[in-house]
């Protein structure tokens, strides 16, 4: 997704002005997408007029989203299985990403209201990514064990640093152009998926395994492209309050508060609910997919990593697609279309295990994690009152983030037990619990009523599109 909607009047002025009268007139789609346009649009977005500033901001959704595909959907899963075996690697793989989204799901309501309450992001965002990208350059130089509590480190850290990120958009953007900068930032995301797994297979060994070389890689990538957002990017003045214990306990308070309200508006709770159940195999899927496609499929570490690219670039276009019937059809009704293809997808991967089946279904579901990152935060949107939209994505966060903790390690668990006595039916059985509260999830939607259309919020906070690779807990 690139910039959208440029002001036409500002665009046509400043063409004007370097102009001659005897001129002829500008084709408009040329120069709003041309280098140059392009680059006038973007700072017309940041309240600095900066575009560099804008671009800064971005960035960092390129830098972290190397980390989440390449080390979260792809490299670590299968680094475990090579030193531990497949069992038990994937095991203690998903007993790692469990335990850092626990902790982060845990602390995420301190942290946001620390950073609330300081009124300053970049020193905590700094603070996070160095915290996940230096484990990041050690994991391939130390034992396994070593390295997975290092894996779990950054990929807490790597969680985070992403409620400070979000925290500073509001200081760049203007807030009628909040939406369309994210909508870079995805964007640059989904760059960033592709860039790390084309540079990724220059540090695998000649059976496209990883090495401590690609651990390297992508934790440099991260720090070199993350770099120019505390270079660039200028805060707001803090208020610089003193941050005190009894914040952290109000922020745990205001929980219980968030979740009366929630109740008090009809469908919403349910709608939270619902969105537990059907991020779990979301959730689940992204962290165990290489994994999957490598022991249950039997393709090579190579040929899974061009499958998760192939997927990603499904995802991006399924999302225009998803996005163009939402404003067809509501967001309800397609999230229960993405929701039916999920489940079709599931059962498919599940029933049977053969590459043909295997790819029918990655496009199923690489095609429905776009519809659902499209749908779902929408949907809220239309349900939740104006005054609650805050507090009221606080809580969709939230329950992503508890079910990211629970999907992979009941995937792990299944998997690790079963393998000895089954074999790969193990693997059947560990997607089969996948559908089954994908199931669960959609019954509960689609009592949901479909909401209404608050025109202001929508367009300040923009269409939700997030990279079709993602970090547990942080999507759909």
């Amino acid at each position: 997704m690139s910039v959208q909607q440029f002001d036409a009047e500002r665009t046509q002025s400043r063409a004007a002005s370097v102009s001659s009268a005897g001129d002829p007139p500008r084709n408009t789609f040329v120069s709003r997408f041309s280098p140059a346009g392009w680059w006038r649009g973007l700072g017309g977005l940041t309240r600095s007029g900066s575009a560099t500033e804008g671009l800064s901001w971005a960035l960092y959704d390129f830098a972290n989203t190397i980390f989440s595909f390449a080390i979260v959907s792809f490299a670590m899963s299968l680094w475990a299985i090579q030193y531990l075996g497949e069992a038990a690697g994937q095991f203690w793989f998903t007993f790692a990403v469990s335990v850092s989204v626990l902790l982060n799901a845990a602390v995420s309501p301190v942290l946001g209201a620390m950073s609330d309450r300081m009124g300053r992001r970049k020193p905590f965002l700094a603070i996070f990514t160095g915290l996940a990208i230096g484990p990041t350059l050690l994991i391939g130089f130390v034992d396994i064990g070593l390295g997975l509590l290092f894996f779990a480190a950054a990929n807490f850290a790597y969680q985070a640093a992403l409620i400070y990120y979000d925290a500073l958009l509001p200081d760049v953007a203007r807030p009628e152009t909040r939406g369309r900068l994210s909508g870079v930032g995805v964007a640059l995301g989904y760059m960033g998926t592709i860039v790390s797994g084309l540079l990724f297979r220059f540090t695998t060994d000649t059976n496209g395994d990883s090495t401590a070389a690609s651990f390297l890689l992508v934790g440099s990538l991260f720090a070199v492209f993350a770099f120019p957002i505390f270079l660039r990017v200028q805060e707001r003045s803090p208020r610089g309050a003193q941050f005190r214990m009894i914040d952290a306990v109000r922020s745990w308070s205001q929980l219980r508060a968030t979740v009366d309200h929630a109740r008090q508006t009809p469908g919403l709770l349910r709608f939270i609910v619902g969105r537990f159940f059907y991020s779990d195999p979301v959730n689940t899927v992204i962290v165990v997919m290489s994994a999957f496609a490598t022991q249950a499929i039997g393709y090579t570490s190579s040929e899974a990593l061009n499958i998760l690219l192939l997927l990603t670039v499904v995802a991006v276009i399924a999302s225009f697609g998803w996005g163009w019937l939402t404003d067809r059809i509501g967001a309800k009704r397609t999230l229960l279309i993405v929701l039916g293809s999920w489940t079709a997808g599931l059962l498919l991967a599940g029933v049977v295990l053969n590459p043909n089946t295997f790819l029918i279904a990655g496009a199923i579901l690489g095609s429905g994690l776009g519809g659902v990152a499209v749908t779902d935060r929408l949907l809220l949107l239309r349900l939740a009152r104006s005054d609650q939209v805050g507090e009221m994505l606080g809580l969709y966060g939230l329950a992503g983030k508890f079910s990211a903790v629970i999907g992979p390690i009941a995937y792990g668990s299944i998997v690790g037990l079963l393998l000895g006595p089954l074999g790969k039916t193990a693997y059947q059985v560990a997607i089969l619990s996948l559908l089954v509260l994908m199931v669960i999830g959609y019954l509960i939607v689609r009592k949901v009523p479909e909401g209404v259309t608050h025109a202001e919020q929508e367009q300040e906070l923009g269409t939700p599109v997030e990279p079709a690779i993602v970090p547990p807990g942080e999507a759909p």
